[in-house]
């Protein structure tokens, strides 16, 4: 595997994109520290311990963008154990297709570089570089309802919605999913449900159905749900 991914003028300033090693973990933690100094709240962002930088560089499942041959930003996936909190169960995926799944991670970019789309370009070539790897089958991520910038995220990345649980001590998140190497075309009439109405949104994922966009409308947020094409 390349370490160099990418380089070019990315919104107008220069960019340098590879995956990171152990040698740029204190510039890794140096970044995560201005973002949670940034905060108004620090419990608002969980941060990742020195030890878990330290696996997902092991994993080489670390992208990050230089500028100046600075560090500004960074996105990464995780290979998870296969636990009882599995994301591959909450949607139904194969017991023995558990470990063909990855998840996407942290993604952190420097106060001073917001504004520039760095987390969706950091996405878009992660997501190039998954589609690549024969190592994988299916990518995974969770997010909580109405954590707008995330969903928008996931949806331009061409995840969808595949489950609606009670996750991490019994936090509501939507699960999203992607298939690497096969496509998946929706078929039908879509139904756009409240974002609010989480027990209708579970009923149509239970029943086959996946959420597949979004749309705002006044001060709501609707979801869009669809079924896989015939």
């Amino acid at each position: 595997m390349r370490d160099e991914v990418w380089n070019g003028v990315w919104n107008g300033i220069t960019l340098s994109v590879r995956y990171l090693s152990a040698d740029d973990l204190s510039q890794i933690e140096a970044v995560q520290d201005a973002v949670v100094a940034e905060l108004a709240f620090a419990s608002q962002y969980e941060s990742l311990s020195t030890e878990e930088f330290r696996k997902l560089l092991a994993d080489k499942t670390m992208l990050g963008a230089f500028h100046d041959e600075t560090l500004i930003a960074f996105r990464a996936l995780l290979i998870p154990p296969l636990d009882e909190e599995h994301l591959g169960r909450d949607i139904g995926y194969p017991e023995h297709g558990l470990d063909r799944i990855i998840y996407q991670e942290v993604t952190n970019v420097h106060p001073s570089f917001r504004g520039y789309r760095l987390q969706q370009h950091l996405g878009r070539l992660l997501m190039e570089e998954l589609s690549q790897d024969s190592r994988f089958d299916l990518v995974c991520a969770t997010v909580a309802p109405f954590n707008i910038p995330s969903l928008k995220d996931k949806f331009a990345l061409g995840l969808r919605i595949g489950a609606l649980k009670l996750k991490y001590g019994g936090k509501l998140r939507y699960i999203f999913m992607k298939e690497l190497h096969t496509g998946w075309q929706p078929g039908g009439e879509p139904e756009w449900i409240d974002m609010a109405d989480t027990s209708l949104q579970a009923e149509r994922l239970e029943d086959g159905w996946y959420g597949t966009g979004m749309r705002q409308d006044g001060d709501n947020w609707y979801v869009r749900y669809e079924r896989e094409q015939a």
